[in-house]
């Protein structure tokens, strides 16, 4: 396979992890608002789902992340200072998205503490990271 081959999948596994990590709390939000049991059954069951969808994207788009990054090389990469800030911001990314796992079991056993307002800025905060990762990925400012 050539580097780009494997930037392209790496790219489209990181849009298509995205696309549920984007969702997931929007669906959160709704959870939160509803009262009604059989409602919020219904968005149990689409929110584990989804997270159960989307991780296998979460973990390819390491694996062609870390393939692309041995491409490099040793020497590439210890002087890719922008990639090392990438990749702590990358981290963070999985913290949340194993945070939204940690969410969606409170939520599977009706243990939401949250409001529907806090579940609106959780689906917000890692568009602002992803800007920062893609940024950062482009411009290779550092």
């Amino acid at each position: 396979m050539t580097l780009l081959w494997i930037k392209a999948l790496h790219v489209f596994f990181m849009i298509a992890w995205m696309s549920g990590l984007f969702y997931l709390p929007r669906l959160m939000v709704y959870h939160a608002q509803t009262d009604v049991q059989a409602v919020k059954d219904q968005f149990k069951i689409m929110e584990r789902r989804l997270w159960f969808f989307v991780t296998p994207f979460a973990i390819l788009t390491l694996i062609f992340g870390v393939w692309l990054i041995s491409l490099y090389g040793k020497e590439w990469f210890v002087a890719a200072k922008w990639l090392h800030l990438k990749l702590t911001l990358v981290m963070a990314v999985y913290a949340y998205h194993f945070y939204l796992f940690v969410l969606v079991r409170k939520f599977a056993k009706d243990e939401n503490t949250h409001s529907p307002r806090f579940y609106r800025f959780l689906n917000e905060t890692p568009v602002l990271i992803v800007l920062a990762i893609i940024i950062l990925a482009i411009v290779k400012f550092l």
